[in-house]
């Protein structure tokens, strides 16, 4: 049977989608680009599943390897902020040469905005990116459960957190998808790949910069 601080259980649903919420980084690249380079929703929701089960696997695989070398929180934290800086660098400057990328596509004659023959390459960048990301909230729930010997409680409190960021990103890109004609890409036209690449550099800032 499965025993688990009623406390706890709030705090990784709550910490679940705060943290979402308050990482643009989580849904908005999705968002740009799905807009940008014309993707269906079909594959827009496969790629951001993709990435969110990518982010939750990678913190899961970090607090194994911690709790089994017998790291310190203080040696966990240190990880933990290097993956956050390494992930902001990589979000910035992939927003960077997609936004030059962009720049130059739309002053070319007769372009295709949509670009299928790029489509291959982006979600793996996503995807590296979400793995690498940092998931400071997730580590020390998993912790927790773990320091108490208490397996089941690792494998609810993890399931809680990474089912409620998943879903909350989910939401977040459908909700956009559907219901926003974001950033009126439509009417930007031939800058709608350089419009996606600003907001992703915007986004890496924002992790590197301001903490976000």
């Amino acid at each position: 049977m499965v025993t688990c601080p009623d406390a706890l259980i709030f705090t990784s649903l709550t910490a679940g989608l705060a943290h979402t919420l308050l990482g643009p980084d989580h849904y908005l690249p999705f968002i740009v680009l799905s807009k940008a380079r014309g993707w269906s929703y079909r594959k827009t929701f496969w790629i951001t599943l993709a990435c969110g089960l990518g982010h939750i696997l990678g913190a899961v695989m970090l607090g194994y390897l911690t709790f089994q070398l017998g790291f310190s929180l203080e040696k966990l934290n240190l990880i933990e902020s290097a993956r956050g800086h390494l992930a902001g660098w990589v979000v910035l400057v992939f927003g960077l040469i997609y936004l030059i990328w962009g720049l130059r596509l739309a002053f070319r004659k007769n372009v295709n905005i949509t670009s299928p023959e790029q489509a291959g390459l982006v979600p793996w960048i996503l995807f590296i990116i979400f793995i690498l990301g940092p998931c400071e909230f997730l580590i020390p729930i998993m912790m927790y459960s773990a320091l108490q010997q208490n397996i089941p409680g690792v494998f609810l409190t993890t399931g809680l957190f990474g089912a409620v960021t998943i879903s909350t990103m989910l939401a977040v890109v459908t909700v956009s998808y559907y219901g926003l004609n974001v950033f009126a890409f439509r009417r930007w036209g031939r800058f709608s790949h350089a419009l996606a690449g600003l907001v992703i550099m915007l986004c890496g800032i924002g992790i590197q910069f301001l903490g976000l």
